[in-house]
This record gives C-alpha cells, sequence and structure tokens, in this order.
C-alpha cells in the first residue's frame, strides 16, 4: 500500500476499523487456517474488536443499513422472520404459545449473529469489493 492510500484510508476509516482490516489484510478470513492462532496470540480486549462487533450486537439492522451491508441485512432478517415463523408454528401445532425465554433465546443468538458478522463483512465491502447477500461468507461455524 502506497503513503497516499494509507493517508487516505487513515482519513476514511477509524482506529478500530483500521485494526480490524490489518488483521483480515495479515490473517485472512475467520474460517482461515491462520485466523485463530494469530487471533489466540492477541490479548482479550482486540480478540472482541477484531472478532465481534459491539454496535451491531446492540443494534444489528440499523448498523449493517449504515453500513451500506443492506444485501447481508436483508438476508439476516429473512433468517430471523423464517426462524420465528417456524418455532412459532411448531409450538402452534404443539397448542402452546411461544414462551417468553425461547423468544429471548432468539433474540440473543440474532444478536450473536450480527456481532460476530458484521467486522469481515465489512472489510468484504470496503476492501474487497465484495456486496454479496450471504451474511455468513469467510465466518467458521
Amino acid at each position: 500500500m502506497s503513503a497516499t492510500e494509507q493517508t487516505r484510508e487513515a482519513a476514511s476509516y477509524s482506529a478500530k476499523w483500521q485494526e480490524r482490516f490489518a488483521f483480515f489484510d495479515a490473517h485472512g478470513a475467520p474460517n482461515s487456517p491462520t485466523y485463530k492462532p494469530a487471533l489466540k496470540q492477541l490479548p482479550f480486549g482486540k480478540k472482541i474488536l477484531v472478532n465481534a462487533n459491539i454496535i451491531a450486537f446492540f443494534f444489528g439492522p440499523i448498523y449493517l443499513f449504515v453500513l451500506g451491508l443492506w444485501k447481508k441485512n436483508l438476508a439476516l432478517i429473512g433468517i430471523i422472520v423464517a426462524v420465528s415463523i417456524v418455532i412459532d408454528i411448531l409450538f402452534g401445532l404443539a397448542g402452546m404459545i411461544t414462551p417468553h425465554p425461547v423468544d429471548v433465546g432468539i433474540g440473543f443468538a440474532t444478536n450473536i449473529l450480527y456481532a460476530l458478522s458484521t467486522n469481515y463483512a465489512y472489510y468484504l465491502k470496503e476492501r474487497k469489493g465484495e456486496q454479496g447477500w450471504n451474511p455468513f461468507k469467510g465466518m467458521r461455524w
């Protein structure tokens, strides 16, 4: 990367995003063989910085639209709606309403999905120019 490109990047991204991007540039996607060992070498705070996005955990659907990840956001919303409908149907067939703890669990799982997938999805959009529909591209599960 040339000096002018580095200067332009420093002006357009916060230090957090620059650090995340540098880690992904050096170690690849979360499903690459070098990612996990490199992540283990980081201190706890840096692991969280690279691996999860706290803003996306709390404001996922809004934050992904703000970042310009609308395709991935619509895909995640579709998955959430589909899972919710299936669970409601299953409980309905059993003659029950969906218990509150199940709803809370689905909400928490949704927040985790947003938190874990946002950083790499934004990296793909900004650095690789990839803007696909798969919100889990490159993720390890």
